[in-house]
């Protein structure tokens, strides 16, 4: 038996010629890659066109969801609206219609995978193939986590990530079918970090971050080189939810994410940070614990001086 083994493996040299050659391909293709990276900084991004694509938005009734709609709207997507506020998506696809796009509105509430199920059959049946998915739909607490009900954790759960994983189960396979599509996920930029007295929301987001990860690897596994995944993760909107951390955080304005993720999708953007400045934060997680806590409340405070 050994000496079948050793029988099966390849003399010496030619594992380190192999070795050798693996070394050179990867080298020659991270410097082809970052020199390629650098001569992009200077050159036009190439934008695709999302006409007469149909477009599904959760959480469309308001914030970045409605904000996001209108940026499809302006350029003639067939947009498909879904909130569990009947007034508020309704009002989102009539103001879609008065910018020239078809909108429909449905009330589907995210945290219920039948009713996820039984919406998208009718989307399908009724409009077509969803060929652009934005999992928008959020729920956010701000609260000490002991003092968190057990059923609001889980209801930010069920909404944050696991109705992510409902409505790319329903709209995918016709996107694999045809090689296209883009499935974009909003997270948040406490996905990339912890946020005390946000545990929960943190943890969620952090989850949709890694779903987004491992889809966008599973489809380049299938070879589905025509179906495109984003993910975005803004620092904190400025909402109502959120208003009082105005006063300890930069927060950016709705309309402004809105554009940098429309910015993002019609580039096929991986990745969308907003601000920019918070890609700074990936390169500080490098830093020793210490340091890395200093930076961070010297740049709190920072923002509170000026």
């Amino acid at each position: 038996m050994h000496n079948k083994q050793l029988q099966g493996r390849k003399p010496l040299i030619w594992r380190v010629v192999l070795v050798i050659l693996l070394v050179l391909k990867t080298l020659v293709i991270c410097i082809y890659s970052l020199l390629e990276a650098l001569v992009k900084l200077f050159i036009p991004k190439r934008r695709k066109s999302v006409r007469g694509e149909i477009v599904l938005i959760t959480g469309a009734a308001h914030g970045l969801g409605r904000a996001t709609a209108h940026e499809f709207a302006k350029r003639q997507s067939k947009l498909v609206l879904w909130d569990i506020n009947k007034e508020g998506v309704e009002e989102t696809a009539e103001e879609c219609r008065k910018l020239g796009a078809i909108a429909h509105a449905f009330v589907v509430d995210c945290r219920n995978r039948t009713e996820i199920y039984s919406v998208a059959d009718q989307v399908k049946k009724e409009i077509g193939d969803v060929s652009i998915l934005i999992n928008n739909a959020a729920a956010t607490k701000i609260a000490v986590l002991c003092s968190t009900k057990d059923e609001l954790i889980q209801n930010m759960f069920d909404i944050n990530v696991l109705a992510h994983f409902w409505t790319v189960k329903a709209f995918l396979t016709p996107m694999i079918k045809n090689n296209h599509g883009h499935i974009v996920t909003v997270a948040s930029f406490a996905g990339h970090l912890g946020v005390p007295y946000m545990v929960c929301y943190s943890s969620s987001k952090w989850s949709a971050v890694g779903f987004h990860e491992s889809l966008k690897e599973e489809l380049s596994l299938l070879k589905m080189d025509g179906i495109e995944t984003t993910c975005m993760c803004p620092v904190f909107m400025n909402t109502d939810s959120v208003k009082f951390l105005k006063a300890r955080c930069p927060l950016v304005e709705v309309e402004d994410s809105a554009k940098a993720l429309m910015e993002g999708i019609l580039t096929n953007q991986k990745m969308i940070l907003v601000p920019r400045w918070a890609k700074f934060h990936q390169l500080m997680k490098c830093l020793p614990e210490r340091a890395y806590n200093t930076v961070m409340n010297a740049a709190v405070m920072l923002f509170q001086i000026i």
